[in-house]
């Protein structure tokens, strides 16, 4: 009798756990997919910016950067536009897509840096009380102009990569030189240097201050750049240039160059190979 009251007395032990009344885990706050626009400020520098988020608790970030339109009544629209492309392309689905409309009118190539530069601290500083999401990575992408921007935002403050799409302006001097010389068409950015520095043979240093080919080194993230080898030949007169520089570099992340025969300026978008590299890249830890 007595054993079998120990034995009772154990498997109530062993199972009396499953008994309890067991606890309840609160749900997680739903949240739902959008795309908006807003204008965001750090430090007194406000810019707007197109969120497209998904509807998930923690996400990636693509932090985009358009190319030149010049004017300030096209950025919203080119914002969107690099939104949609860089959406069509990548292949995760766990990524938030936020778009930088950057200014241009009336500034100088680099001018706004500041801009672009306010958009991506107040992400790391406010992105996830703002935009309500646990943020993981957070990635940058440029094309043309977007692609100097993020080249330059690079040598600044690291982040988990960073992506340029035929980046330029490579070389001010050279291609502001042209402009003086009536070979090419006169354009707004190198007017704009014109009316402040003289000529390119009276101020280079001032040109080329402002040049990509001055932004070579101290890389802070990983960086793939992709170039279309049929891009326009002001392009590619620099271009091995600043890939030679930037492979030459001491005290820079990985540099990968991804270059596209057949291609031109918006390589990235038109080949099937560049979107898997770019994936890859992304997903690589």
């Amino acid at each position: 009798m007595g054993s079998r009251i120990i034995c009772w007395l154990f498997l109530f032990a062993f199972w009396a756990p499953s008994c309890k009344k067991k606890e309840t885990i609160p749900d997680m706050p739903k949240v739902e997919a959008y795309r908006e626009t807003r204008t965001i400020e750090h430090n007194g520098v406000e810019v707007q910016i197109v969120i497209d988020m998904p509807a998930l608790q923690s996400v990636d970030i693509l932090l985009l950067y358009h190319g030149t339109v010049a004017l300030d009544s096209k950025i919203l629209e080119a914002a969107n536009n690099t939104l949609d492309v860089f959406k069509r392309i990548t292949k995760r689905q766990n990524i938030a897509y936020i778009s930088v409309a950057y200014p241009e009118e009336n500034l100088k190539i680099g001018d706004n840096l500041l801009h672009a530069e306010a958009a991506l601290l107040w992400l790391k500083e406010k992105g996830s009380n703002e935009l309500k999401r646990s943020i993981h990575k957070i990635f940058l992408a440029g094309h043309s102009q977007g692609g100097y921007l993020v080249s330059r935002l690079n040598t600044m403050h690291p982040t988990d990569g960073v992506i340029a799409n035929a980046p330029g302006p490579l070389n001010l001097v050279y291609r502001c030189e042209l402009e003086e010389n009536g070979q090419i068409p006169k354009g707004i950015a190198c007017n704009l240097l014109l009316n402040s520095y003289g000529t390119t043979s009276q101020n280079p240093d001032a040109y080329f201050a402002r040049s990509l080919l001055n932004f070579t080194e101290n890389f802070k993230s990983k960086v793939l750049y992709i170039q279309g080898l049929n891009d326009s030949y002001i392009q590619m007169t620099s271009w091995p240039i600043f890939k030679q520089k930037v492979q030459d570099c001491t005290n820079c992340e990985a540099a990968y160059f991804l270059e596209l025969e057949r291609l031109g300026h918006s390589a990235l978008f038109e080949s099937p190979y560049a979107q898997i590299i770019y994936n890859d890249f992304i997903d690589t830890p």
